[in-house]
């Protein structure tokens, strides 16, 4: 097997953290949150504007960085437990804007549940931690054994 790439069962191929379904749904939140935060009033440019931008990309960011660091099974779960901060960090960060009314209700369910999804992928992936291919040589192996 190519030293790029995991199988991840099920014939499942990935080159990178990118084609990973929890950074794809990450990136679309991020992009989401952008063009939300486009309409944000101008005195939050400086505080919920930008703290809510810096965490939703984040967690792609934090997601690259663990997966670059997947033969090292701590170090993997520490990035991915700081993307699961980071993903809180929005849904609390989506509160406020909701109450400050710089999202409609609606937008705020969408998003909230996006963050929700984010969080059951993140939980699984730390759970299944030793189940991610690492690179060790010319061949793939998994972390460890088994749980």
């Amino acid at each position: 097997m190519n030293g790029s790439r995991a199988s991840l069962g099920r014939g499942i191929r990935i080159n990178s953290a990118k084609d990973l379904t929890v950074y794809r749904t990450a990136y679309q939140l991020a992009m989401e949150i952008f063009e939300l935060s486009k309409h944000f009033p101008a005195e939050e440019k400086f505080a919920l504007t930008t703290q809510i931008r810096r965490s939703s990309r984040s967690i792609c960011l934090n997601l690259l960085e663990a997966w670059a660091k997947r033969r090292y099974e701590a170090h993997f779960v520490s990035k991915l437990t700081d993307c699961d901060g980071e993903n809180s960090e929005i849904d609390s960060s989506l509160d406020f804007a909701r109450s400050c009314r710089y999202i409609s209700a609606d937008e705020h369910q969408v998003l909230v549940n996006k963050c929700a999804e984010i969080g059951r992928m993140l939980n699984r992936m730390m759970q299944k931690s030793w189940f991610i291919p690492c690179p060790r040589l010319k061949d793939w192996q998994f972390l460890r054994a088994g749980p």
